[in-house]
């Protein structure tokens, strides 16, 4: 019974294809018949009938024979197994690559749709509180509300937080949150030091501003703590510390540069505890 090789391994290929991908292949699948000078055939399949090999012209449209002493029956069936394999790859790749963009919508899915930070406490998300922040500057002190701008005042100023600790205890050295913005702003993760407000109360201070007078530039003094940032959705990010966070007073921060003279920020505090 003569030894068949036909083209199997390009049908398969092309049944792949289709199942893994929405687009549709007209052509069909062809193989390179390679001879032994170099030159090769373009063609659909072919079959070895004893000293003979015939196979379908694609360039011809029609069934011809030659000689099996002219053809590299070697080179043709390793080209062969090179395609499958890379085929291969391309159709494992469009899996992965489908799995994960189905994955990165059930993430977008799965955190609220309201602007803040949410604490990723195992299987489920916590939302973190607004902290309400003070600006105090030449001994007075008034409530910023969120996101409200701070007047640029030629001088220094203090933004804190009342209180020793955080309400929110976070028993993790390395949390890790969600932060869905309001808009285009900037976030980070940063410590809060120990102040003292009005009356001798304790604090935790967020950062301390200077306003150069004239230019009315303003110098931040952030105790920022590095940290992963990674875009998950649309306004949408995930932020964790680099290193693991000694005990102590954190907050995320969501804050705008200055502009014509004003600045802005938003605060979610916490608290690491072992």
């Amino acid at each position: 019974m003569p030894l068949k090789f036909s083209n199997w391994l390009s049908r398969r290929s092309l049944f792949l294809l289709l199942s893994a991908s929405p687009m549709v292949l007209t052509a069909a699948p062809t193989i390179r018949l390679y001879l032994k000078d170099g030159e090769f055939h373009v063609v659909r399949e072919y079959q070895v009938l004893g000293d003979r090999v015939k196979f379908y012209s694609v360039e011809r449209g029609d069934w011809e024979e030659i000689p099996l002493d002219l053809v590299d029956l070697k080179k043709t069936k390793s080209t062969i197994e090179q395609n499958e394999a890379e085929t291969k790859k391309l159709v494992d790749a469009e899996r992965e690559e489908v799995a994960a963009e189905r994955e990165a919508q059930r993430e977008v899915a799965s955190v609220p749709a309201e602007p803040g930070v949410y604490w990723i406490n195992g299987k489920t998300l916590e939302a973190l509180t607004v902290a309400e922040v003070n600006y105090a500057v030449d001994k007075k002190r008034r409530v910023l509300k969120a996101l409200s701008p701070i007047p640029m005042v030629a001088g220094k100023a203090v933004l804190e937080i009342d209180g020793e600790t955080s309400a929110r205890i976070i028993p993790e050295e390395r949390p890790e949150f969600y932060f869905r913005l309001a808009r285009e702003e900037r976030l980070a993760i940063i410590r809060l030091n120990p102040g003292q407000g009005k009356d001798k109360k304790k604090t935790r201070i967020v950062e301390k501003i200077q306003i150069v007078p004239v230019v009315n530039e303003l110098v931040e003094e952030l105790d920022e703590v590095e940290s992963f940032r990674r875009q998950v959705g649309d306004l949408l990010f995930k932020i964790w510390p680099t290193k693991p966070l000694v005990p102590g007073e954190y907050a995320l921060i969501e804050y705008s540069p200055a502009v014509d003279g004003k600045y802005s920020l938003q605060v979610w505090d916490f608290s690491v505890r072992k």
